[in-house]
Protein backbone atom coordinates (compact mmCIF):
# COMPACT_ATOMS: atom_id res chain seq x y z
CA UNK A 1 0.00 0.00 0.00
CA UNK A 2 2.77 2.04 0.78
CA UNK A 3 3.93 2.13 -2.93
CA UNK A 4 0.38 3.85 -3.55
CA UNK A 5 1.69 7.56 -2.85
CA UNK A 6 4.94 7.50 -5.11
CA UNK A 7 3.59 6.09 -8.06
CA UNK A 8 0.52 8.13 -8.09
CA UNK A 9 2.70 11.18 -7.96
CA UNK A 10 4.96 9.89 -10.68
CA UNK A 11 1.60 9.05 -12.40
CA UNK A 12 0.13 12.54 -12.38
CA UNK A 13 3.67 14.62 -12.63
CA UNK A 14 4.30 11.79 -16.24
CA UNK A 15 2.20 13.88 -18.74
CA UNK A 16 3.44 11.26 -21.34
CA UNK A 17 4.16 8.54 -20.21
CA UNK A 18 5.75 5.53 -22.49
CA UNK A 19 8.31 3.08 -22.44
CA UNK A 20 11.23 5.35 -22.43
CA UNK A 21 9.83 6.10 -18.55
CA UNK A 22 8.94 2.29 -17.40
CA UNK A 23 13.08 2.13 -16.03
CA UNK A 24 12.52 4.94 -13.67
CA UNK A 25 9.39 4.16 -12.35
CA UNK A 26 10.95 0.31 -11.89
CA UNK A 27 14.15 1.81 -10.07
CA UNK A 28 11.61 3.95 -7.80
CA UNK A 29 9.91 1.35 -7.03
CA UNK A 30 12.25 -1.27 -5.77
CA UNK A 31 14.31 1.68 -4.49
CA UNK A 32 10.85 3.14 -2.19
CA UNK A 33 10.34 -1.00 -1.20
CA UNK A 34 14.07 -0.60 0.25
CA UNK A 35 13.39 2.30 2.19
CA UNK A 36 9.39 1.45 3.18
CA UNK A 37 11.34 -2.11 4.60
CA UNK A 38 14.24 0.60 6.36
CA UNK A 39 11.60 2.39 8.16
CA UNK A 40 9.97 -0.45 9.85
CA UNK A 41 12.64 -2.08 10.76
CA UNK A 42 14.61 0.90 12.34
CA UNK A 43 11.06 1.51 14.15
CA UNK A 44 10.97 -2.24 15.28
CA UNK A 45 14.47 -2.33 15.95
CA UNK A 46 14.42 0.81 18.16
CA UNK A 47 11.04 -0.22 19.59
CA UNK A 48 12.20 -3.73 20.64
CA UNK A 49 11.63 -3.66 24.74
CA UNK A 50 8.35 -1.80 24.32
CA UNK A 51 7.01 -4.17 21.78
CA UNK A 52 8.22 -6.88 24.18
CA UNK A 53 6.35 -5.59 26.60
CA UNK A 54 2.91 -5.39 24.56
CA UNK A 55 0.85 -7.91 24.70
CA UNK A 56 -0.58 -7.28 21.56
CA UNK A 57 3.01 -7.40 20.02
CA UNK A 58 5.60 -9.30 21.70
CA UNK A 59 4.71 -12.44 19.72
CA UNK A 60 5.27 -11.25 17.08
CA UNK A 61 8.79 -9.31 18.16
CA UNK A 62 11.83 -10.11 15.81
CA UNK A 63 13.70 -11.37 18.58
CA UNK A 64 11.26 -14.39 19.35
CA UNK A 65 11.55 -15.40 16.00
CA UNK A 66 15.18 -16.07 16.27
CA UNK A 67 16.69 -12.40 15.02
CA UNK A 68 19.37 -10.79 17.42
CA UNK A 69 19.66 -7.18 17.95
CA UNK A 70 22.60 -6.56 16.16
CA UNK A 71 21.45 -8.71 12.76
CA UNK A 72 18.70 -6.60 13.09
CA UNK A 73 20.73 -3.04 12.92
CA UNK A 74 23.06 -4.64 10.22
CA UNK A 75 20.06 -5.23 8.01
CA UNK A 76 18.06 -1.91 8.57
CA UNK A 77 21.54 0.32 7.52
CA UNK A 78 22.14 -2.24 4.61
CA UNK A 79 18.15 -1.55 3.34
CA UNK A 80 18.96 1.99 3.93
CA UNK A 81 21.96 2.01 1.85
CA UNK A 82 20.92 0.19 -0.90
CA UNK A 83 17.42 2.80 -1.80
CA UNK A 84 19.36 5.72 -1.57
CA UNK A 85 21.82 3.78 -4.23
CA UNK A 86 18.95 3.26 -6.36
CA UNK A 87 17.40 6.90 -5.59
CA UNK A 88 20.53 8.02 -6.51
CA UNK A 89 20.15 6.92 -10.28
CA UNK A 90 17.02 8.93 -10.49
CA UNK A 91 18.34 12.37 -10.24
CA UNK A 92 19.51 14.55 -7.45
CA UNK A 93 15.94 16.02 -6.47
CA UNK A 94 14.76 12.28 -5.78
CA UNK A 95 17.98 11.34 -3.73
CA UNK A 96 17.35 14.86 -1.64
CA UNK A 97 13.29 13.55 -1.10
CA UNK A 98 14.17 10.62 -0.03
CA UNK A 99 17.32 11.49 1.87
CA UNK A 100 14.85 13.90 3.95
CA UNK A 101 12.37 10.86 4.45
CA UNK A 102 15.02 8.89 6.43
CA UNK A 103 16.08 11.86 8.28
CA UNK A 104 12.12 12.15 9.23
CA UNK A 105 12.69 7.82 10.22
CA UNK A 106 15.07 8.62 12.20
CA UNK A 107 13.65 11.00 14.53
CA UNK A 108 10.80 9.49 14.92
CA UNK A 109 12.18 6.11 15.81
CA UNK A 110 15.44 6.41 17.43
CA UNK A 111 15.94 6.70 21.03
CA UNK A 112 17.76 9.87 20.98
CA UNK A 113 14.79 11.65 19.49
CA UNK A 114 12.15 9.67 20.62
CA UNK A 115 9.39 11.91 18.40
CA UNK A 116 7.29 8.87 18.22
CA UNK A 117 6.85 9.86 22.13
CA UNK A 118 6.33 13.51 21.98
CA UNK A 119 2.73 14.59 21.34
CA UNK A 120 2.18 16.69 18.03
CA UNK A 121 5.71 16.33 16.92
CA UNK A 122 5.13 12.81 15.95
CA UNK A 123 2.25 13.87 13.76
CA UNK A 124 4.04 16.88 12.36
CA UNK A 125 6.81 13.92 11.55
CA UNK A 126 3.68 11.93 9.58
CA UNK A 127 2.63 15.17 8.14
CA UNK A 128 6.05 16.14 6.30
CA UNK A 129 6.79 13.02 5.34
CA UNK A 130 3.66 11.87 3.52
CA UNK A 131 4.07 15.10 1.44
CA UNK A 132 7.65 13.72 0.96
CA UNK A 133 6.50 10.86 0.01
CA UNK A 134 4.23 11.60 -2.54
CA UNK A 135 6.62 13.99 -4.24
CA UNK A 136 9.37 11.27 -3.92
CA UNK A 137 7.36 9.70 -7.51
CA UNK A 138 6.23 13.48 -8.61
CA UNK A 139 10.13 14.41 -8.83
CA UNK A 140 10.16 11.84 -11.52
CA UNK A 141 8.34 13.54 -14.51
CA UNK A 142 8.32 17.15 -13.05
CA UNK A 143 9.73 20.03 -10.98
CA UNK A 144 8.30 20.36 -7.48
CA UNK A 145 5.13 23.33 -8.10
CA UNK A 146 2.12 24.48 -6.56
CA UNK A 147 -0.09 21.34 -7.96
CA UNK A 148 2.14 18.49 -6.93
CA UNK A 149 2.72 19.99 -3.34
CA UNK A 150 -1.53 20.45 -3.34
CA UNK A 151 -1.76 17.20 -4.54
CA UNK A 152 0.50 15.50 -2.07
CA UNK A 153 -1.45 17.50 1.16
CA UNK A 154 -4.21 15.26 0.63
CA UNK A 155 -2.02 11.73 0.75
CA UNK A 156 -0.38 13.85 3.43
CA UNK A 157 -3.64 14.62 5.93
CA UNK A 158 -4.62 10.64 4.46
CA UNK A 159 -1.11 9.20 6.51
CA UNK A 160 -1.27 11.57 9.71
CA UNK A 161 -5.10 10.77 10.65
CA UNK A 162 -4.15 6.71 9.59
CA UNK A 163 -1.30 7.04 11.88
CA UNK A 164 -3.69 8.87 14.87
CA UNK A 165 -5.78 5.72 14.69
CA UNK A 166 -2.92 3.29 14.86
CA UNK A 167 -2.10 5.30 18.10
CA UNK A 168 -5.18 4.84 19.03
CA UNK A 169 -5.18 0.93 18.44
CA UNK A 170 -1.60 0.82 20.37
CA UNK A 171 -2.75 2.38 23.26
CA UNK A 172 -2.76 0.10 25.28
CA UNK A 173 0.88 -1.17 24.91
CA UNK A 174 2.42 2.43 24.39
CA UNK A 175 0.66 3.84 28.01
CA UNK A 176 2.33 0.67 29.32
CA UNK A 177 5.77 1.66 28.29
CA UNK A 178 5.28 5.26 28.91
CA UNK A 179 5.27 6.23 25.63
CA UNK A 180 3.47 9.52 25.11
CA UNK A 181 2.00 9.15 22.19
CA UNK A 182 -1.08 11.92 21.21
CA UNK A 183 -3.30 8.83 22.21
CA UNK A 184 -2.25 8.67 25.49
CA UNK A 185 -1.41 12.26 26.01
CA UNK A 186 -4.70 13.46 25.07
CA UNK A 187 -7.09 10.24 24.97
CA UNK A 188 -8.15 7.63 22.78
CA UNK A 189 -11.05 9.31 22.17
CA UNK A 190 -10.12 12.74 22.02
CA UNK A 191 -7.27 11.63 19.28
CA UNK A 192 -9.79 9.66 17.56
CA UNK A 193 -11.83 12.77 17.05
CA UNK A 194 -8.86 14.72 15.81
CA UNK A 195 -8.27 11.67 13.39
CA UNK A 196 -11.80 11.43 11.97
CA UNK A 197 -11.47 15.92 11.38
CA UNK A 198 -8.55 14.67 9.66
CA UNK A 199 -10.07 12.54 7.53
CA UNK A 200 -12.79 14.96 6.82
CA UNK A 201 -10.64 17.84 5.83
CA UNK A 202 -8.64 15.52 3.46
CA UNK A 203 -12.24 14.35 1.67
CA UNK A 204 -12.85 18.26 1.54
CA UNK A 205 -9.24 18.88 -0.04
CA UNK A 206 -9.78 15.96 -2.45
CA UNK A 207 -12.86 17.69 -3.27
CA UNK A 208 -11.33 21.13 -3.82
CA UNK A 209 -8.74 19.69 -6.00
CA UNK A 210 -10.96 18.27 -8.37
CA UNK A 211 -13.18 21.42 -8.84
CA UNK A 212 -10.42 23.34 -9.40
CA UNK A 213 -8.93 21.26 -11.96
CA UNK A 214 -5.96 19.55 -9.81
CA UNK A 215 -7.44 16.58 -10.13
CA UNK A 216 -9.68 15.26 -13.06
CA UNK A 217 -13.06 16.68 -12.32
CA UNK A 218 -14.94 13.13 -12.05
CA UNK A 219 -12.92 12.65 -8.84
CA UNK A 220 -15.18 15.03 -7.09
CA UNK A 221 -17.75 12.04 -7.01
CA UNK A 222 -15.49 9.98 -4.94
CA UNK A 223 -16.35 11.93 -1.86
CA UNK A 224 -19.96 10.32 -2.03
CA UNK A 225 -18.14 7.08 -0.52
CA UNK A 226 -16.77 9.09 2.56
CA UNK A 227 -20.63 8.97 4.66
CA UNK A 228 -19.44 5.00 4.34
CA UNK A 229 -16.24 5.72 6.12
CA UNK A 230 -18.21 8.22 9.19
CA UNK A 231 -20.32 4.95 9.51
CA UNK A 232 -17.85 2.64 10.31
CA UNK A 233 -16.27 5.12 12.20
CA UNK A 234 -19.36 5.45 14.37
CA UNK A 235 -19.73 2.05 14.17
CA UNK A 236 -16.25 1.17 16.03
CA UNK A 237 -16.10 4.42 18.32
CA UNK A 238 -19.74 2.92 19.68
CA UNK A 239 -18.12 -0.44 20.47
CA UNK A 240 -15.38 0.84 22.20
CA UNK A 241 -11.57 1.37 20.62
CA UNK A 242 -10.49 -1.65 21.59
CA UNK A 243 -7.46 -3.09 19.68
CA UNK A 244 -9.36 -5.91 17.57
CA UNK A 245 -12.21 -2.80 16.81
CA UNK A 246 -9.80 -0.24 15.55
CA UNK A 247 -7.61 -2.94 13.00
CA UNK A 248 -11.21 -3.62 11.70
CA UNK A 249 -11.80 -0.11 11.15
CA UNK A 250 -8.46 0.38 9.20
CA UNK A 251 -8.64 -3.01 7.42
CA UNK A 252 -12.12 -1.09 6.14
CA UNK A 253 -10.88 2.31 5.75
CA UNK A 254 -7.79 1.35 3.45
CA UNK A 255 -9.81 -0.53 0.95
CA UNK A 256 -11.68 2.62 0.94
CA UNK A 257 -8.82 4.71 -0.13
CA UNK A 258 -7.31 2.09 -2.18
CA UNK A 259 -10.59 2.40 -4.60
CA UNK A 260 -9.72 6.54 -4.36
CA UNK A 261 -6.03 5.14 -5.81
CA UNK A 262 -7.52 3.15 -8.51
CA UNK A 263 -10.05 6.04 -9.60
CA UNK A 264 -7.29 8.42 -9.77
CA UNK A 265 -5.18 6.30 -12.15
CA UNK A 266 -8.21 5.67 -14.37
CA UNK A 267 -9.12 9.07 -15.04
CA UNK A 268 -5.50 10.45 -15.51
CA UNK A 269 -6.18 10.31 -19.59
CA UNK A 270 -8.86 12.85 -18.77
CA UNK A 271 -6.24 15.78 -16.82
Amino acid sequence: MLQGSPLLGAAFAIRHPGMQQLPAVVTLVVANVFLVAHIFMLNDWSGLHADLADPNKAARVFTARGVRSREMAGVTIALLVVSLVFFSMLGPMTLALSLAIATLSALYSLPRFNWKGKPLLNSAAHLFGGVLHFLLGYSLGSAIDRRGVAIAGFFALIFVAGHLTQEIRDHHGDALNAIRTNAVTFGPRRTFAASLVLFTVAQILLLLLALQGFLPRMLAALVALYPLQLWWSFQTFRDGLTYANVSRLQSRYRVLYAVIGMAMVATLSFL
